[in-house]
């Protein structure tokens, strides 16, 4: 089932790469009409939600601080999702054998399950406020993010 790890990995690589290819003049760009998360607050949200799951599932594990919305920088970001994927992915891991994510309701599947959505509604969010604000992602690095195969084979 090493299958699961490797697909949160490439996941995870998803999200490297939209920040990577993100503006970085978007990156606090206030939302049309002043309401709703900045493209920061929406990175930050993502590890943060990763955070909450692991101090209540993996607790007694080593996993990233939580990273303030407000003053996160890409590089910040890109730092605390790359540690909290890898502390995800060891979480998954552990779960696979007692066949549930503990304190979670969910069985290992359906925990991967809701993340990936999770995180994917949210790199949706990203890229049309990038949009929005006047900084769009190219339309290469649009396609290459459904590049599944590609992204699963990056290192």
């Amino acid at each position: 089932m090493t299958t699961l790890m490797d697909a949160f990995a490439t996941n995870e690589r998803i999200n490297q790469f939209l920040l990577e290819n993100l503006d970085a003049a978007a990156w606090r760009a206030e939302p049309p009409g002043g309401k709703g998360r900045t493209i920061a607050a929406i990175a930050a949200h993502i590890h943060n939600v990763r955070h909450m799951w692991l101090a209540v599932s993996a607790k007694g594990t080593k996993f990233p601080d939580k990273v303030h919305r407000d003053k996160v920088t890409i590089p910040q970001a890109r730092r605390a999702l790359a540690a909290s994927a890898d502390a995800v992915i060891r979480l998954l891991e552990s779960s696979l054998t007692s066949g549930r994510v503990k304190n979670a309701g969910m069985d290992p599947v359906a925990f991967f399950a809701y993340a990936l959505s999770h995180e994917a509604h949210h790199r949706g969010q990203i890229c049309l406020l990038a949009r929005q604000v006047g900084h769009p992602l190219s339309k290469e690095a649009t396609f290459a993010m459904w590049d599944w195969k590609k992204m699963a084979l990056s290192s």
